[in-house]
């Protein structure tokens, strides 16, 4: 296993991730799972999706290994598990 740092992109309108490791884009994932088999595929890591999120090698933008993408896509379609969303706007929040 080599050891070289990943970066996690935030999520984008249509439900992923991009992951890049320097300049080079490994792929996107939609899950901590698919990220895992991306990671394994370029040898970053041997381990579960526990060891990925715990894992020093990478860098998180946008939010950690607990923020993915709601399923339908959309602009603001992220959300970490337990996080509350408006479904209809509130105009005292606008």
């Amino acid at each position: 296993m080599v050891e070289r740092s990943a970066r996690v992109e935030a999520p984008c309108g249509s439900g992923e991730r991009r992951v890049c490791l320097g300049d080079e884009v490994l792929g996107t994932a939609h899950s901590l799972h698919e990220l895992t088999l991306l990671l394994r595929e370029a040898g970053l890591v041997g381990g579960d999706e526990l060891d990925v999120a715990e894992a020093d090698l990478i860098e998180w933008h946008g939010g950690g290994p607990e923020v993915w993408p709601c399923q339908g896509g959309g602009p603001n379609c992220w959300s970490a598990p337990g996080e509350l969303r408006y479904l209809v706007r509130d105009p005292r929040r606008a």
